[in-house]
């Protein structure tokens, strides 16, 4: 079988959907598919390219948002887009931005079927410039995403049950498919074998993990030290960069000359063994996130064993993986999620026999089990679409 994905930018570090995507497709190659990529340049000049390599594209005034946000576009070349579908069985679109309205209209008039998958909201594009409270922009943008990418492939992938019950209520016309994401079970470590470190001599390690932006909502943590009693005895690290980093930083040192917290926060960026260490090590972990379509790093950090505290909000479906009330709060509220973090760590005998139930808490999310998934949406996909076509039954299904 022979799939095209078709990302605007593969190859770039600290995106979330392009990490998922290079995951997606290393499994799939392993399980002898053909899979190609249609893609922008590589910026890391690393000498690996895409199949077939678009260039960049600058985005009028709001370029140096896009790229502080992880994002680099790509250019609607015709010729390669045209190359590229001509040589795929199935096209496989990562996001609904322009470069995916040109493929679906092209491979629509070469009559090739597409997938989708549906990777992040319309409030991910427009928290940066706040935006993400405007519900006629929402709207509108959720209505051109579905009338010119999600509308024109034979079935969507929805990550998680929650984003399936959005594009339900919005009356997507593809079939609506529940596959998460996957964690690469094989990368991590078994919670026992993770050695444990302090990061400091304060009593408590409390660490939120991801991209230092507006909808990942950091400053929330921040400030429900202030309403925290054990806030001085905190120890808060935040793994990840982002364009809110250094507001953060600056946030967080007026909390310590204020006399809120006596440990400076720590700001850095680490690698995903070095990230597994810092959540095995930690006292609580911190997902304070209010748009978000699954969250994987969420369980990639509680399945080391360590209690959750997740927003819980509308269109975030992070929230499924805590396994008590008290390990969400209302999205946004620094009283509630300084309620819940003293909850947890005033009783250390009762954190840790929660702990015990996230260790190894990932099977249902195993990236073998999405891959599954995905090749039998492939199937699915590719002889609904012919049948429809020629009104031929087949009988014999393609080589997975």
């Amino acid at each position: 079988m022979k799939i095209l994905f078709v990302v605007n930018n593969f190859y770039i570090k600290g995106n979330g959907l392009s990490t998922s995507a290079q995951r997606t497709v290393l499994h799939l190659r392993e399980r002898g598919l053909d899979v190609r990529i249609l893609s922008a340049k590589n910026p890391e000049s690393d000498g690996v390219e895409p199949e077939y390599r678009l260039e960049n594209i600058k985005i009028p005034v709001f370029d140096r948002i896009v790229r502080k946000q992880g994002y680099i576009f790509a250019k609607t070349d015709k010729k390669i887009i045209r190359d590229a579908v001509l040589w795929a069985d199935i096209i496989h679109l990562e996001e609904p931005f322009l470069l995916q309205v040109a493929v679906a209209d092209i491979a629509a008039k070469m009559h090739k079927p597409c997938v989708a998958t549906y990777h992040l909201h319309p409030e991910n594009l427009y928290a940066s410039i706040n935006l993400e409270n405007e519900p006629f922009i929402i709207n509108v943008t959720l209505l051109a995403w579905k009338k010119t990418v999600f509308d024109k492939c034979v079935i969507v992938q929805c990550p998680t049950e929650n984003a399936e019950k959005r594009l339900k209520e919005n009356n997507f016309k593809a079939k609506l498919k529940v596959i998460s994401n996957g964690l690469a079970v094989e990368q991590l470590k078994k919670a026992e074998d993770i050695e444990k470190k302090r990061f400091s001599s304060a009593a408590f390690t409390v660490t939120a993990i991801g991209r230092h932006s507006k909808e990942k909502d950091p400053f929330t943590i921040l400030r429900s030290m202030r309403f925290s009693k054990y806030a001085k005895d905190i120890q808060l690290v935040f793994a990840g960069r982002g364009p809110k980093t250094e507001s953060l930083k600056k946030f967080a040192d007026r909390l310590i000359k204020r006399g809120v917290l006596r440990f400076k926060p720590i700001f850095d960026f680490y690698s995903f063994d070095e990230l597994q260490t810092l959540a095995a090590s930690s006292d609580l972990y911190i997902h304070a996130a209010f748009i978000e379509v699954e969250g994987l790093s969420c369980l990639e950090a509680i399945r080391t064993g360590v209690v959750p505290v997740i927003a819980e909000t509308r269109y975030s479906a992070t929230s499924q993986f805590a396994l008590s009330e008290m390990s969400k709060f209302k999205a946004k509220d620094p009283k509630d999620l300084a309620k819940k973090i003293d909850y947890w760590l005033s009783a250390p005998a009762r954190r840790a026999a929660e702990a015990e139930k996230y260790k190894g808490f990932t099977e249902k999310y195993d990236i073998e089990k999405s891959i599954d998934g995905i090749i039998e949406m492939y199937n699915d996909a590719y002889f609904e679409y012919y049948d429809k076509k020629t009104q031929t039954n087949f009988t014999k299904p393609l080589e997975k």
